[in-house]
């Protein structure tokens, strides 16, 4: 093993605006993801259901890393005492500031995929088979990357880091190569700007994944030291903001737009009219009002079985027809002065 002879990298003895560095990265990152969970919730209706799953993916991972960041400080806040004008760390609570991200990883990382792949248009044993396969690498990526970062003598072993980063980066290039072509093959089935803005949730999400192995390969090549401490877990910081909130505000944006496509073609409903960025996309259209015209258009085309053998006169076959096209070009049902008002006409003028 090649063991660098440094303290492990948690246990550095940190200045004091460093220190507050670090902090104030914590801090912001876990309001930023509570902030983000809020929104999810109180949008979630905004969403068909059919895309729905990308949405509760989305509120599952705002839950876990918020929870997770909370652990996180408690223990960078226990986990050092001012001495000298310094930061010493305290063994047993310094150690468990990283380790928490990696649980947080577990779980987040997986679901990330899933709630792309909920907006994307891939269906069946496909799409099932597709979530599965790239939440089982999603979560081998980052159980590897535990292994050479934490594990194996304490993340000091640099042929330990370049292994089981190398493995780590295998996954990663499967989950890239995957998901990418989902997005691909989902692209000619939606409008231009839903197409554009899932384009632009997979580059957040791929991109914000390659900064956690640019920052895992630092010890390889440089010393442990403060600086190298506290330049962690800011990036951390701020790529689990990028990777959640950033693309989970796109991934919500599309599953808006492609809700909003589904109503205007007739293939779904949804209560509430759909507005993407002040921009209005369809109207509220309800499932009883939908079964209501039909029923309505059916009972004024087919007679009762009762009257079904007798003839129409000319000015009942005109009502008919007067009535079907009465609020069909813009999918609204009749009302009752306008179905009067159809079957008036003709008596009028008889």
């Amino acid at each position: 093993m090649d063991v660098v002879d440094t303290p492990t990298p948690e246990l550095q003895t940190m200045p004091l605006g460093l220190y507050d560095l670090v902090t104030y990265s914590i801090v912001a990152a876990g309001f930023a993801l509570l902030a983000y969970f809020l929104y999810s919730w109180t949008s979630r209706e905004e969403v068909g259901v059919r895309y729905r799953p990308a949405v509760l993916a989305g509120l599952c991972i705002a839950a876990v890393a918020t929870l997770s960041y909370l652990v996180l400080f408690i223990r960078w806040d226990s986990g050092f005492t001012l001495s000298g004008g310094v930061f010493v760390p305290e063994a047993e609570s310094a150690r468990a500031t990283i380790y928490p991200r990696y649980v947080d990883w577990t779980v987040t990382v997986p679901l990330l995929t899933a709630e792309l792949l909920a907006v994307c248009s891939l269906a069946g044993a496909r799409a099932r088979n597709l979530r599965f396969s790239t939440m089982a690498a999603a979560f081998l990526m980052i159980l590897t990357g535990f292994l050479g970062s934490q594990v194996l003598a304490e993340g000091r072993d640099r042929t330990a880091l370049v292994v089981w980063g190398l493995i780590s980066t295998a996954f990663y290039a499967y989950l890239y190569v995957a998901l990418i072509g989902a997005v691909r093959a989902s692209l000619p089935s939606m409008s231009t700007e839903a197409g554009r803005s899932l384009r632009n949730a997979a580059i957040v999400l791929l991109g914000t994944f390659g900064v956690y192995p640019l920052v895992y390969a630092v010890p390889v090549f440089v010393d442990v030291t403060p600086a190298w401490l506290a330049g962690m877990q800011v990036a951390y910081s701020a790529a689990d903001v990028l990777a959640k909130v950033g693309f989970g505000v796109l991934v919500h944006k599309v599953a808006k737009m492609r809700t909003a496509e589904d109503v205007a073609a007739g293939i779904d409903t949804h209560p509430e009219s759909v507005w993407v960025s002040h921009v209005h996309h369809s109207e509220a259209v309800l499932p009883a009002t939908q079964r209501e015209r039909t029923r309505f258009v059916d009972n004024a085309v087919d007679p009762a079985p009762e009257f079904a053998d007798h003839p129409r006169r000319p000015h009942e076959h005109h009502e008919v027809e007067h009535v079907r096209g009465l609020g069909a070009e813009d999918g609204r049902v009749p009302d009752a002065d306008a179905r009067r008002g159809a079957t008036r006409a003709p008596s009028a003028r008889a």
